[in-house]
């Protein structure tokens, strides 16, 4: 009887990640992640992670779901397609180039949402179930449960790739204290191909499934504060805002198929930012044009910082 209870959960988890809009689900148990825990100290030991000093807290918490949820004992993993339309991608080309999650709203709320609604769903259907969402904010590590519970493998540029429809994806996890049915992970299935790591133009794949974060254009353009290093002068390749460039490359992406998702479509006002002199940005235009945009994250002095160095107007 308890088995069969517990497939009838797992099947209304699933069912519920369906119908709120996530395109794929898969299933975890909630346990010690003993494969990342050496992979982990060994890269922040490396210093790899440059000014993201946040890592370095809660280490065990990033290791085992059980320290952040009471009871924990299921990781329930989903994915969303972010892939743009072919038309919006003209954002991601020319001299000032934004990296294609960020092109609608800020995908920490979308998907908030829709872990709201899951979970009204799962209540309604199965009764009282305790849990948490997290969506990239909190000491999560969301690709491990994700390549985890079978949804994709973490290729060599470290980000993770569905098999059907290649890694423009976002990730997150609801943790429940409910028991479910697991999925196994999947295989590896990047074979001799390197070109994330031959493509990468600031070298930040060192090797085959490790990133050094400090030297990745992501990394400078959003999480660094300071000034951009000028050793990385001519090799931005137009980035404003993150970099798509591993993943452009990659093959599997030939399987990506435009997202569903209306508020990941780019507003008009963000198309005209990047047409505006670079003086006419001032800190109120900014925050009219990008409320509710993961633009925001670096705030009108990091975009301007962004925008002039690939300018060379330093």
């Amino acid at each position: 009887m308890a088995s069969l209870q517990i497939a009838h959960n797992t099947r209304i988890v699933k069912e519920a990640a369906k119908l709120v809009g996530f395109d794929y689900c898969g299933i975890s148990k909630a346990d010690f992640l003993e494969k990342e825990a050496p992979r982990l100290e060994s890269w922040l030991n490396r210093n790899q992670h440059g000014t993201m000093a946040w890592i370095e807290n809660y280490f065990d918490k990033r290791l085992d779901p059980r320290k952040l949820v009471d009871g924990a004992k299921s990781v329930v993993s989903v994915l969303l397609n972010y892939t743009p339309n072919p038309e919006d991608t003209i954002l991601s080309e020319g001299d000032n180039k934004l990296s294609r999650y960020a092109y609608g709203e800020d995908y920490h709320y979308v998907v908030k949402d829709k872990f709201k609604l899951m979970m009204q769903y799962i209540t309604e259907h199965i009764g009282e179930v305790s849990g948490r969402a997290f969506v990239d904010s909190a000491p999560v590590m969301d690709k491990a449960w994700a390549e985890k519970s079978g949804l994709g493998w973490v290729g060599k540029h470290t980000l993770l790739i569905t098999k059907d429809s290649g890694s423009y994806f976002f990730i997150g996890e609801l943790i429940l204290d409910l028991e479910l049915d697991t999925d196994g992970p999947i295989k590896d299935y990047c074979g001799t191909c390197t070109r994330c790591i031959d493509a990468c133009p600031t070298d930040a794949i060192t090797e085959p499934y490790q990133v050094n974060a400090s030297k990745c254009i992501s990394y400078l353009t959003i999480e660094l504060k300071e000034q951009i290093p000028t050793e990385f002068k001519d090799q931005m390749k137009g980035w404003a805002f993150g970099c798509d460039i591993c993943q452009e490359v990659c093959p599997w992406n030939r399987f990506a198929t435009p997202n569903k998702t209306k508020e990941f479509s780019p507003s008009e006002e963000l198309k005209k930012y990047f047409e505006m002199p670079l003086k006419e940005i001032t800190k109120d235009v900014f925050n009219e044009l990008f409320k509710g945009s993961p633009l925001k994250r670096t705030k009108i002095e990091g975009l301007s910082r962004n925008l002039a160095f690939l300018k060379k107007d330093y």
